[in-house]
């Protein structure tokens, strides 16, 4: 009886027809199927890829049954990493059966179990098989799907989980248009989750780069793409996903979920109307506030605030990587910008060219404020109205806001000597971020940024390979003006750790370590780029070390950040 009830779901699956079709007298085919067919364990069959979003999910049927307090375990293969987390009554309640996260690719994973029932403690194991990674196919690749080794790995920091936003394009002179290659990696390099991206991209209708990944602190993920933007559950379960605004387009790189549950994006602006009576899209320079529905609620228009005018950092940009316009044969090279510069995605001042850049947002509750890195310029905090209360960057070409820069100053608040025309300071390790991404708050008060380093002093160094990035710790004083750099790592590690474009610092309070993604690393090698994610204690302590290697040449990651299982259900 269990054989022909299966094949006969075998059966009537391939024909595409419903389970009710065949409940004949009244009867319901789901109940006789989950009744009759053998399960593994004291509860219901095994959904693997329950929404057909992340193949290296599943979810454990409850049948019917009501089960608490539930527990998971993926168990490692041999020195591999554990995954374990608590599951809530709601989060069973809402997928109807147990989630299983970071099962191996193309194995049969054993999963432990946990869960109270009828009053009694069930322990039981479950083996879910799986298919293997989903490959990306296109001209000139070296490997299919990224692929990372590990360089060490301090035993306190084994079962970390990292979520790369890697960007993949079966044509690499696409530039805006990349598959979102979107995976989490253990501490073995071993993939325990992926993002089917045919869910969310379409070639022939999706531009842009989904970007701007954040975990919320109920452990759904949520991001931005060009038109759209979403949140999902990491099994896949839709929460939204939501056209922009009607006359807003262009999202990219930043999204971030305010404390009262509103979006903060950067977007473009269409049909922006100049000073000059001509009508213009806009390119990476307006952020909105979006509410729960969907209502914008508040603009930041930068070329009012910022009144794009300052190219002092424009004429130092290496022309060969603006963010992800990459040209390796014009690398090296500085960039010509002109004041009559077609409009559009080029380097240039004035509103509808890639003036500002705006690569990452915060959000400062004690003040309501935003906290933008534009890349072209420097970071900045803006109030609610649009007052600019400071800037972090060389105080040259600012013009009438130049008072708003910030002081250098040492350890005990003295000021450095700085040269105003080259942004350096003599006889310190103080430096500012250049071309920076990533500039956020930290618990600790602080201010990281990711310092690519490109344009560094306002020029191009008489070699390339003399380029470096930092990750680096800033202390502000806002009532002082003053800013005080208090880490850096990066520098010591040369050409071989400088990522031109993309990448991403944060402070994590969980094991006091600075968290790094030099995303871009290897860019202009000629090969395969090599992509280095670290962890990194204040005294510069190198306690992780990967490396994503790229599925081909001139092919960067955007940003990774790490996954706490225990945060998800």
């Amino acid at each position: 009886m269990k054989k022909t009830l299966l094949a006969t779901s075998l059966a009537m699956g391939l024909l595409g027809l419903s389970h009710s079709a065949i409940a004949g007298d009244g009867g319901d085919w789901a109940d006789k199927y989950l009744t009759t067919v053998a399960t593994q364990g004291e509860i219901g069959i095994v959904k693997v890829n329950p929404y057909d979003f992340a193949p290296l999910t599943a979810i454990i049927d409850l049948n019917g049954f009501s089960i608490s307090d539930v527990k998971v375990r993926i168990e490692p293969k041999k020195g591999g990493s554990v995954i374990e987390y608590p599951v809530s009554d709601s989060a069973v309640t809402t997928h109807n059966g147990i989630p299983v996260f970071g099962l191996y690719a193309d194995y049969n994973n054993t999963v432990s179990v946990e869960y109270n029932k009828d009053g009694k403690r069930i322990k039981e194991q479950y083996k879910i098989k799986t298919a293997p990674v989903k490959q990306l196919l296109f001209d000139g690749q070296t490997r299919s799907f990224p692929e990372v080794d590990v360089v060490k790995v301090d035993k306190q920091f084994k079962d970390r989980l990292y979520l790369v936003n890697h960007l993949g394009a079966d044509d690499q002179t696409q530039g805006w248009d990349n598959y979102p290659i979107v995976f989490v990696t253990d501490t073995a390099g071993e993939v325990r989750w992926f993002m089917d991206w045919d869910k969310v991209y379409d070639q022939d209708t999706t531009k842009g780069i989904a970007m701007g990944f954040h975990l919320a602190d109920n452990g759904e993920l949520y991001w931005g793409q060009d038109h759209y933007y979403a949140r999902y559950d990491m099994l896949g379960r839709k929460v939204f996903k939501r056209d922009m605004p009607r006359g807003f387009t262009g999202f990219s790189h930043a999204m971030l979920e305010m404390p009262n549950g509103h979006y903060l994006l950067r977007v473009a602006k269409e049909k922006y109307l100049r000073e000059d009576g001509k009508r213009i899209d806009t390119v990476r320079d307006h952020v909105i506030e979006v509410d729960q529905t969907g209502n914008v609620v508040q603009v930041w228009d930068f070329n009012k605030i910022f009144d794009n005018m300052r190219d002092d950092l424009l004429i130092g940009l290496d022309s060969g990587a603006v963010c992800l316009n990459v040209d390796e044969n014009h690398a090296g090279e500085t960039m010509d910008i002109e004041p009559d510069a077609p409009f559009g995605d080029l380097p240039g001042v004035a509103a509808g060219r890639n003036w500002a850049h705006i690569n990452s947002i915060d959000y400062d509750a004690k003040d309501d404020s935003i906290i933008v890195s534009m890349r072209h310029q420097g970071t900045a905090k803006v109030s609610r109205d649009g007052e600019v209360k400071w800037i972090l960057a060389a105080n040259k070409g600012w013009g009438k806001l130049s008072d708003k820069v910030l002081t250098p100053v040492d350890a005990s608040g003295k000021p450095l000597d700085c040269n105003m025309n080259t942004g350096t300071c003599a006889d310190t390790d103080f430096d500012w971020p250049w071309t920076q991404h990533t500039s956020w708050l930290t618990s600790r008060g602080t201010l990281v940024s990711f310092d690519n380093g490109d344009g560094r002093h306002f020029e191009q160094p008489a070699m390339p390979t003399m380029k470096y990035s930092r990750g680096v710790e800033y202390k502000i004083d806002e009532d002082k003006m003053t800013v005080q750099q208090t880490f850096e790592y990066g520098k010591e590690r040369g050409y071989e750790w400088y990522s031109p474009i993309t990448s991403n610092i944060e402070w994590r309070d969980d094991k006091d370590s600075f968290f790094m993604y030099s995303a871009s690393a290897g860019l202009f090698t000629g090969k395969p780029g090599k992509h280095f994610i670290n962890e990194v204690t204040e005294n510069g302590k190198v306690k992780v070390e990967l490396t994503v290697n790229s599925m081909a040449k001139t092919e960067p990651s955007y940003r990774a950040l790490i996954v706490d299982p225990k945060q998800l259900f």
